[in-house]
């Protein structure tokens, strides 16, 4: 008991234990932060304020160009309507329906891009059947026997004359290919037809009917400028349009505008022209599966049968005379539905697959339409290719 007393004398005071100052005005808010930064997994009470602010205003730019995309697609489907139903219109001609086509492709979004391609083929075909009922089928037979000679001539012409320039331009063989058919036969119909024979691709199908389709375009608009201004007769003005422009929708559209004899020679020789479809898509098809070694391999020829109701309705229209009235109207509608084949067309053009390929498709189209049409003129006019 003694030592024990002793120990506890002489060890040392304890000290009494200290409390913790209350926290002052300014520390609270600041444990307070540090509580709520600890609660939330390290994110601060500001850093949440502004992310749910860039969260709002990226939802409010999201909805409002969701809102721009569908008023522009109204305003396109409203604008295509409106200028299809004009072009349709008994107050429009062949250059102006063309004309707003091109204007519509260049400011709005085609809304009807795939229908249209498909709608474009089964109206023109119908179109040029229509307008056989205002032909007289000796006129037809006559332009068409003289017709099938020249054309067999330019024909090969053009084919040889766009080998050459393809191989001087160092465009790549399709491309050169498809684009000489085009310009020799019958522009795009030619091209569609020969193309799957061929193997060719999307791409190459695209700028070779886009190459052909603009000369289209400016053929229709100038070249009955060309012939008031050179003063053709429509017997020369039907056969030179029938040789030098490509589709037959270009060549019906501006045969009409120059006068109905031009347009009755320039359908009959565009159509003979068309059936050399045929023989090209058997030949080109014999050529490929020589190379593929694949004599096997099924063709599918698409043949112009359309040609043959042309002729019909021609015979129709001469010796079944007592229809005159509703063939009076046929015609009528087949012209209308003619300018809204050029609309859809010029609605259809497309720069973009140019811009993959490059220039040098559509300059070796050009070329060779310069040399095929001042070419087929001076003979025209020279008199050595007359009906």
């Amino acid at each position: 008991m003694r030592i024990r007393s002793q120990r506890i004398l002489s060890s040392p005071p304890t000290r009494p234990p200290q409390r913790t100052p209350l926290a002052t005005t300014t520390q609270v808010p600041q444990a307070r932060y540090a509580i709520a930064r600890h609660v939330s997994g390290g994110k601060t009470w500001p850093a949440r304020s502004e992310s749910a602010s860039a969260d709002a205003i990226h939802s409010i730019s999201v909805l409002i160009a969701a809102l721009s995309a569908i008023i522009a697609h109204v305003l396109s489907k409203a604008l295509f309507f409106l200028l299809l139903i004009f072009a349709a219109s008994p107050w429009a001609s062949p250059p102006i329906a063309l004309l707003c086509g091109l204007a519509f492709a260049f400011i709005a979004k085609h809304p009807y891009a795939a229908q249209s391609r498909k709608i474009t083929k089964y109206l023109l075909q119908a179109s040029v059947v229509g307008l056989g009922f205002g032909m007289n089928l000796q006129q037809v037979i006559r332009a068409g026997r003289s017709g099938f000679l020249y054309t067999a001539l330019g024909i090969t012409f053009a084919m040889l004359c766009g080998w050459a320039l393809g191989k001087l331009l160092q465009v790549q063989p399709r491309h050169a290919f498809l684009i000489s058919v085009g310009t020799a036969i019958c522009g795009g119909s030619a091209i569609a037809a020969v193309g799957p024979v061929a193997n060719a691709t999307d791409d190459e199908m695209s700028v070779s009917l886009g190459t052909i389709f603009i000369l289209n375009s400016i053929a229709l608009l100038i070249f009955p400028i060309i012939g008031t201004r050179l003063q053709l007769t429509q017997n020369q003005f039907g056969l030179w349009a029938a040789l030098a422009i490509h589709d037959t929708s270009s060549v019906v559209g501006a045969s009409a505008k120059y006068g109905a004899i031009a347009l009755a020679i320039g359908t009959t020789v565009k159509l003979a022209r068309a059936l050399w479809i045929v023989p090209m898509t058997l030949a080109t098809s014999a050529y490929v599966r020589r190379q593929q070694h694949a004599s096997s391999t099924p063709v599918k020829i698409q043949w112009p049968w359309f040609i043959l109701f042309f002729c019909l309705a021609a015979v129709a229209n001469t010796y079944f005379t007592r229809g005159a009235p509703v063939y009076h109207w046929i015609n009528y509608a087949a012209k209308l539905g003619l300018d809204a084949t050029l609309f859809l067309i010029g609605a259809s053009l497309s720069p973009e697959p140019l811009k993959r390929v490059g220039v040098r498709p559509l300059l070796h189209g050009i070329i060779l339409w310069l040399i095929v049409g001042s070419l087929s003129l001076a003979l025209v006019r020279a008199g050595w290719i007359s009906i």
